[in-house]
């Protein structure tokens, strides 16, 4: 018998499970960070216009109180009533503001002018072209009915 096998015996299959998707999870941040590492902060930054700057910053900063926050509860330590629970809300309260101004340029611009025009055309206007044509119409009416 190995040691996985008597390992497999203490602890139910389902833990086993989520232990395993939890050692997969974290095998894949360290790729990440090596992959984030490679590259230095100036040089990113670089290509980044300002926007694409907050954005890496708050994510930066968000997955580190997130990775902290985990620490502590692997450490019998309740996150929610540690300082980390509100700089988390304070991150993500940033975080809301890029998206507002990312949503305000993705949103469509409005040309009053065309607007405006297109309005002023689809409403009907009653001109001296159209009196002559109706009048002469009940004139016609008129003397049918006589």
């Amino acid at each position: 018998m190995s040691e996985d096998d008597s390992n497999m015996e203490e602890y139910p299959t389902e833990i086993h499970d989520y232990l395993t998707a939890f050692e997969n999870s974290l095998g894949s941040v360290g790729e990440m960070l090596k992959t984030m590492l490679s590259v230095s902060r100036s040089e990113l930054l670089q290509k980044l216009d300002p926007l694409e700057q907050a954005k890496l910053d708050l994510v930066s900063a968000y997955t580190l109180n997130s990775m902290f926050w985990v620490y502590l509860a692997t450490q019998g330590i309740n996150p929610k009533e540690h300082p980390v629970k509100q700089e988390l809300e304070r991150i993500r309260t940033y975080m809301n503001k890029v998206k507002e101004i990312t949503d305000k340029k993705k949103a469509s611009r409005l040309d009053k002018g065309a607007a405006s025009r297109f309005v002023k055309n689809a409403l009907w206007e009653p001109n001296a072209e159209n009196e002559h044509t109706s009048k002469s119409m009940e004139g016609k009416k008129g003397k049918k009915l006589q």
